[in-house]
């Protein structure tokens, strides 16, 4: 038996990190941190160890086709794919930055949605048969999404929108907010909203194509909100810890062999939420 490899993106901190955590103490085989600083994710596999715990790491900058390109022949090389991907590195800026909304748009996209589609557009064709994909979105992308205009959410929604036509939309959001025109275009001032709500119709669109391409390969692929969790990003008033944070990117990553759904779902709290 080959061994089995689960690798979390974003994953030296945070939410990431308490992923890592859980499929340590749950996942029958090996499990990545990775990040783009090498020191930084050396750290967190020390802190993990310290609890007894046997996380493996590679760097990884989802930013960098490079890094990307790397990660992925290391993977296919050493363990002729991957079994589980959660894909969790995401940025945002802190409530009350400064930094103008056009910047903000831009620099949010580039990580939240691009970034993480230049991973997936590598990643996803190196998943097993029985894999588990899991894009950690936000309840922030189904927020935007109802204050985008009716014939934006129109399209975010529909079952025949492509993969194409969703990067032109989330171009063509940074492209308006850049003219200081995203309001008038039908856009929410919900710059991570909307970068969250391309990644949850990312998904769907990816798992609709798995099930066509790969129809009997029984791999799940869905978009999932952790929680407010105290993060870096998110602040020390929210809600929940990092690893109850960790709780639904883990079940969804978890889901027994046979599982047919959920499949191309946007989930909260182990919920499938309507979008």
């Amino acid at each position: 038996m080959s061994v089995k490899v689960a690798i979390v993106t974003g994953s030296n901190k945070g939410i990431g990190l308490a992923i890592v955590r859980a499929l340590c103490k749950q996942f029958q085989g090996d499990v990545y941190i990775t990040s783009r600083d090498v020191g930084r994710g050396e750290e967190a596999v020390k802190s993990l160890s310290s609890e007894g715990l046997n996380p493996k790491f590679h760097q990884l900058d989802i930013n960098d086709l490079s890094s990307i390109t790397a990660a992925a022949a290391f993977f296919k090389k050493k363990y002729g794919g991957v079994d589980i991907l959660i894909n969790n590195a995401g940025i945002a800026f802190k409530e009350g930055d400064q930094t103008p909304f056009a910047v903000q748009a831009e620099v949010i996209l580039k990580t939240n949605f691009f970034a993480t589609r230049d991973l997936l557009t590598h990643f996803l064709p190196l998943i097993k048969a029985g894999g588990r994909v899991v894009n950690v979105s936000s309840l922030w992308s189904a927020w935007a999404l109802k204050d985008c205009s009716p014939a934006l959410q129109q399209r975010f929604r529909s079952e025949d929108i492509t993969e194409d036509e969703l990067v032109r939309l989330m171009q063509r959001f940074v492209t308006e907010s850049q003219k200081g025109k995203h309001k008038e275009d039908g856009w929410p001032e919900k710059a991570y909203g909307v970068s969250k709500t391309g990644l949850t119709t990312l998904s769907m669109i990816q798992a609709r194509r798995l099930s066509k391409e790969r129809p009997n390969d029984g791999i799940l692929l869905n978009a999932c909100c952790p929680g407010w969790v105290r993060t870096d990003m998110a602040g020390d008033k929210a809600t929940k810890s990092p690893d109850e944070g960790a709780i639904t990117p883990v079940y969804l990553a978890l889901l027994p062999p046979g599982t047919t759904e959920p499949q191309g779902k946007f989930i909260s709290e182990k919920e499938v939420q309507p979008w």
